[in-house]
């Protein structure tokens, strides 16, 4: 074989590194679970949107045909990137070890087979995933109005923000200052990403034309692709006269966001390559920004007295993670940014930026993205919790103490849930925002506070969101936050390393909240008088009916919109009770009798990381 040619097989094909990956990650049972799951929602939401679908004209068949591929590629999109960070998460754990780039660069690869042969090993799964369900693309051109460009363009646009994510994680792993912490950190960074430039499209948008932030979100570049009646590029004669890359951005989202992504990720695998071998020097060492803020310094060491809570597990989980530099930009950046997005939309609106059904999507989104957010981070956090102790050795230490199981289990959700106080505050005061505005009416605002909805065949005027939802809102939001950290301790306990404890519980929380979301989202709509006692049981559709109360308890606003109200504040203080049982419950699974369960987990994978 030509010595050229084997360089370039060795580049990706035959890469060492890239062979391992695949080989490997095919036996695993995991991944063969996360890929027939993947083709079962897509086949089951495909057969659901077409049978769903009522009509045998032509016509009908191709509307149908149309409706049921929008549904599968918003699906497919929203899974490559929830499950693109999932596969990558190995890169940043397992490679940012430093001792693993040791052993790596004393082999004959080179750094940029390295490089290639992590990222690519990696996003074979994703890449196969998109192309096995091909098939099931190809069934909708049986029923006609879907091109066949489309397809491949839906699948262009999954295929690059794969690519770039992947990009991005190996980038972290090369930096070697990435490690277990950095995965969710990065996850979360994805969820921040593409609901923070959703909202500001929402904000942009004009008369169902793009906007400058429409090349930069997968989903937006998605929309385009799929929804070009109510959202569509700037016509050629709008472009006459601009730049080449103005055309492009304005004219041409789909193929600008691919070009981006494509761009990005070339910049990241040369900056991984040229600096894989150098950028380990730094190792050891204090970072400027710890120097900045003096942490590490000898004064940084002397703590202050501070008070200890009775329960000091509790004290530990919520006042132990404040101090490191990474932990203190999130959660204050993340309090920031929250209100002024609220603030910021409101100014929009009132000064004529923005119409009130645009605030109304941007009240949605915002709070949405920030409740996913919270949702993510406290997962992240309780996954962690027990299985990281378990690692550093700490778990056998404390068991040698007094501290009983349920003083260690009841310690830990106490203080998590104290450690994300801070964060649920967001949502609910960006609500508070939203509410107070409603209440003085928008200071004489031109458009004002309210706006007249359609319930089935009635009409009623609502206000842009319901004031009563800023109290109802903690109701459901912190009682839900406690049952997602007791199912990541749950998970925690039993998970041998913390990646498998995180992704085992985001898996958990995502199919039990998918699930009781769809089904309180279709009750709140067709149940006429307890209908919003239903929504209220999920965060997903409690938000939906405090902001489109018209569409979330439909035929209760047709019947009376104020009863509606009250029931949605009687639904509310049952799932405050709902999710406390659910958590007792899981809290006594746990432990078992007399502690016995949690004993017995904790003996069987002691040693183990």
């Amino acid at each position: 074989m030509p010595a050229i040619l084997n360089w370039f097989l060795r580049l990706i094909i035959t890469n060492p590194i890239g062979v391992r990956l695949v080989s490997n990650g095919s036996k695993r049972t995991r991944h063969l679970f996360i890929r027939s799951g993947y083709l079962a929602a897509i086949t089951v939401t495909l057969l659901a949107a077409l049978l769903g679908q009522q009509g045998v004209s032509l016509r009908e068949m191709a509307s149908a045909g149309a409706t049921a591929f929008q549904f599968v590629a918003y699906l497919q999109l929203g899974m490559i990137c929830l499950l693109a960070p999932v596969f990558m998460a190995g890169a940043i754990a397992q490679e940012a070890n430093p001792r693993t780039w040791d052993i790596l660069l004393t082999t004959p690869l080179n750094s940029l087979q390295i490089v290639l042969g992590n990222l690519f090993g990696r996003l074979f799964f994703i890449l196969a995933m998109l192309v096995s369900s091909l098939p099931l693309f190809a069934v909708t051109q049986y029923f006609g109005g879907v091109p066949g460009k489309s397809i491949f363009l839906s699948y262009a646009i999954g295929a690059a923000a794969a690519i770039l994510v992947g990009s991005i994680a190996i980038a972290l792993s090369v930096s070697r200052q990435a490690g277990r912490r950095a995965v969710f950190l990065f996850y979360i960074t994805v969820v921040i990403y593409i609901g923070v430039t959703w909202s500001l499209d929402l904000s942009f948008r004009g008369a169902g034309e793009t906007t400058w932030v429409t090349p930069l979100n997968p989903f937006l570049a998605q929309q385009v692709l799929l929804d070009s009646e109510n959202y569509h590029p700037f016509a050629a004669a709008d472009l006459i006269g601009h730049s080449w890359m103005y055309r492009a951005w304005f004219g041409a989202p789909v193929a600008t966001y691919c070009w981006l992504c494509g761009l990005v990720s070339l910049a990241l695998i040369g900056w991984s390559t040229i600096f894989l071998r150098v950028i380990g020097a730094r190792q050891g060492g204090t970072s400027w920004v710890k120097r900045l803020l003096r942490f590490g310094s000898r004064r940084a060491r002397i703590a202050g007295v501070r008070e200890v809570w009775q329960n000091p597990i509790a004290w530990r989980e919520a006042s132990g993670k404040r101090n490191t530099v990474g932990t203190i930009i999130a959660r204050y950046g993340f309090i920031a940014l929250g209100l002024v997005i609220a603030i910021g939309a409101i100014c929009f609106y009132h000064f004529g930026q923005m119409s009130l059904a645009s605030l109304r999507q941007a009240a949605l989104t915002i709070i949405s993205t920030e409740v996913a957010i919270i949702t993510l981070t406290a997962i992240n956090v309780s996954a962690t919790a027990i299985s990281r102790e378990r690692e550093d050795g700490t778990l056998d230490i404390l068991l040698t103490t007094p501290i009983t199981p349920a003083y260690y289990v009841s310690g830990k959700l106490r203080g998590i849930v104290s450690f994300m106080v801070p964060m649920m505050a967001v949502p609910i005061g960006t609500l508070f925002i939203f509410a107070i505005y409603v209440l003085v009416n928008g200071l004489g605002a031109t458009g004002g506070v309210t706006m007249s909805v359609s319930a089935n065949t009635m009409t009623r005027s609502v206000p842009f969101i319901l004031p009563e939802g800023a109290l109802l809102l903690p109701f459901t939001l912190v009682p839900f936050i406690a049952f997602c950290v007791m199912v990541g301790l749950s998970w925690s306990l039993k998970s041998r390393g913390t990646i498998g404890s995180v992704i085992a519980a985001v898996g958990v929380i995502v199919a039990v909240v998918g699930m009781l979301s769809l089904c309180t989202m279709q009750a709140g709509k067709n149940v006429s008088v307890i209908g919003p006692v239903f929504s209220s049981l999920s965060p997903a559709s409690a938000i939906l009916s405090i902001v489109y109360p018209e569409v979330g308890m439909r035929d209760a606003i047709a019947d009376d919109i104020s009863s509606a109200r009250i029931a949605l504040v009687v639904g509310s203080i049952i799932a405050t009770a709902a999710y406390a049982a659910v958590v007792y419950a899981i809290h006594r699974a746990m432990l078992g009798p007399n502690g016995r369960s949690f004993d017995m987990t904790v003996r069987r994978l002691a040693g183990t990381n």
